[in-house]
């Protein structure tokens, strides 16, 4: 592909949201730890640009997730404290001092409200508490959910818009330098990173509030006991701490390989007649298993990382429950009551304290992941390393007079060669010019340029005597036709197909272009007519009726200007000569750029222009060509003799 010409970069309105350079949404003082957890939210990315201000605009789901994040945190210290009374209402509750409990002492109100209870009413006051409680938080939960999902499905839909039409933006030249299996995976993946980072820093604000609560309910049975959870959650840090960097180096790995994956399978089907006919399907296909064997082996040593936290999460508790055991008979065995409530409630609330913890792990290796993703989104996002297409300019209204090219040069990279050098051409309103010469001569060069696929390196060119860099690209490119060899058709009927960028046809308009790019018959003789699907890229038509249906679209438009790059090449003879026909009716009213090699299809053209190393080198009509004795002459006569030998043949 050539490498991308610098153009003028122009921002889209509806592409990418303000850029906020300098703005640090994390105070300094926060620990090192969040700072990491929430680095995507951070600094000038498109990524957390996006976030922040769909975050603005959608302030009310986000109000709901954190109130309802609470609301699940206290109903969870709620459900916990509840369960520790009603065991201890379980024993004598006549006996219990409730001024001494270690929960309810501290609100001496409560503790008189409970003291004097009848054991079975108490503790069946204190269940039904507890279960109202876990029915609030299931609420709460669901709500969380809603609130989540809603927010992540806006910021999924903005990103995909914004992916869409960043890569629509790009200029001609920007586009082509990626492969359209990167693109094709960046606009799968991109959208599907953005809701995995905000799920999993809602999973990571739930865990950290319902931590918080278990913490208070142990901190209220024993801050001694306490010690034991503190060093567990060291451990898990430590541990995380140590595997991060490795998790996130494998994740890169894995995604390099995901892409290089995709890209190849998108390449190989598409080129499935390339592969069929010299016989590469099997080369193709052992490439493409060599590859998976990269990116299974690259998924188990992530896995192999992703997968040691939990584990030794899990393992903690029970090597730490002895100690607890014993920690307890020794804090509480002096107290008549209070040993086995705190026991019971002490070890379910360290429970549930791992397995947030544990919860908490898995979020964060799943966000070092997630993260790769996310600064290749950001990759293909920024726009300061892009060249986008021109917008603006004054719209362009018809040809009056001419086309003039002035001293045009063309360089596809700042390293390449020139493809064009100092061409000087005049292409006349309702005029015929053809381009002859040899392959890479610059004659696809010329109709790029008129297309406004690239800007000339030097020189300019002129509509009426405007520069066309200065003329709105859309209004012009759609006053154009363009019939090349490589055609492209969609996944669509025929007649959308002839119908495409010319919403304003009728169905007997779009005949009408049929009849005169000879594709009428052919397309009447199929079952279905107009309405018969082409297929992926046109595969259930010949290469001959691809080009008749791609001519079809261009005599709809009834351009301006039309430009035909090898038109008629993979045409049999008989209808080569129906489309020549065509062709000449048409050149007739309108301008037309003829680009051929078959030299008997332009012999009619009002100039002919021969083309070596980027120059012009002869221009005339056809005799007069063969008068001058030069390069067409020659080219002329060997075509000739070709023909006379494989007719001697």
């Amino acid at each position: 592909m050539p490498a991308a010409v610098p153009t003028t970069r122009v921002s889209l309105a509806h592409a990418t949201p303000p850029v906020e350079p300098n703005r640090r949404v994390i105070p300094r003082f926060t620990p090192r730890v969040l700072q990491r957890l929430l680095e995507p939210l951070r600094g000038p990315e498109p990524t957390a640009v996006l976030i922040r201000s769909t975050a603005r605009s959608q302030w009310k789901y986000l109000a709901l997730n954190l109130g309802t994040n609470l609301l699940q945190a206290i109903s969870e210290g709620g459900t916990l404290a509840l369960i520790f009374l009603a065991v201890e209402a379980l024993g004598k509750a006549e006996e219990i001092s409730w001024r001494t409990n270690p929960l309810v002492g501290r609100i001496p109100a409560l503790a008189d409200a409970l003291q004097g209870l009848p054991g079975p009413v108490l503790f069946l006051v204190l269940l039904g508490g507890a279960v109202a409680l876990q029915v609030l938080q299931s609420l709460a939960q669901y709500l969380n959910g809603l609130s989540v999902g809603w927010f992540a499905a806006r910021c999924r839909a903005r990103i995909t818009s914004l992916i869409h039409g960043q890569i629509l933006g790009f200029s001609f030249p920007c586009a082509s330098s990626y492969r359209v299996g990167d693109l094709l995976d960046q606009a799968g993946q991109g959208p599907e990173a953005i809701r995995i980072e905000i799920e999993t820093l809602n999973g990571l604000l739930l865990n950290g509030l319902l931590i918080a609560a278990y913490l208070l309910i142990l901190v209220g049975i024993s801050p001694w006991l306490l010690l034991v959870a503190v060093v567990m959650a060291l451990a898990v840090s430590g541990l995380q701490r140590s595997l991060l960097p490795a998790i996130r180096r494998q994740a890169q790995l894995v995604t390099d390989s995901q892409v290089a994956i995709a890209t190849r399978s998108t390449e190989d089907i598409q080129g499935l007649r390339l592969l069929h006919s010299s016989g590469q399907l099997d080369a193709a296909d052992q490439a493409f298993q060599g590859r998976m064997g990269l990116l299974e082996r690259s998924l188990r040593r992530q896995n192999l990382l992703t997968n040691v936290v939990a584990p030794v999460s899990n393992l903690l508790p029970v090597l730490a429950l002895a100690v607890v055991a014993t920690s307890a008979v020794l804090l509480f065995g002096a107290r008549s009551t209070g040993i086995l409530p705190s026991l019971i409630t002490f070890m379910l609330a360290l429970q549930r304290l791992n397995t947030r913890l544990a919860g908490c792990a898995g979020l964060i290796g799943q966000q070092a992941v997630n993260n790769v993703r996310l600064r290749r989104l950001n990759g293909l996002l920024r726009r300061d390393d892009k060249s986008f297409r021109r917008q603006g300019g004054v719209p362009f209204q018809g040809l009056e007079r001419e086309v003039r090219f002035e001293g045009v040069s063309l360089r596809y990279g700042p390293e390449g060669a020139e493809a064009l050098r100092g061409v000087d051409l005049v292409l006349p309103k309702g005029s015929t010019a053809a381009l002859v010469g040899p392959s890479g001569a610059g004659k696809s060069s010329i109709a790029d340029l008129l297309v406004g696929l690239y800007a000339p390196s030097r020189g300019r060119i002129l509509v009426d005597g405007r520069d066309l860099q200065s003329i709105d690209l859309p209004s012009w490119q759609q006053r154009l036709g363009v019939v090349s060899q490589d055609t492209f058709l969609f996944n669509a009927t025929l007649a959308e197909n002839i119908g495409f960028g010319c919403a304003w046809a009728t169905r007997a308009d779009v005949k009408a272009a049929a009849a005169r790019a000879q594709a009428a018959g052919f397309i009447e003789e199929l079952p279905e007519g107009y309405d018969t699907l082409v297929g992926e890229r046109g595969y259930r038509l010949s290469g001959g009726q691809r080009q008749r249906i791609s001519l079809a679209r261009a005599i709809l438009r009834n351009p301006e200007l039309l430009i035909l790059d090898e038109a008629t090449s993979a045409l049999d003879s008989q209808s080569e000569r129906l489309v020549q026909q065509a062709i000449e009716q048409f050149e007739r009213q309108r301008t037309v750029l003829v680009i051929a090699h078959r030299l008997s299809t332009i012999v009619k053209a009002d100039r002919i222009l021969v083309m070596e190393r980027g120059r012009i080198v002869e221009q005339g009509p056809h005799a007069e060509l063969l008068r001058l004795g030069g390069i067409y002459a020659g080219l002329w006569r060997q075509q000739a003799g070709g023909a006379e030998a494989v007719l001697r043949g």
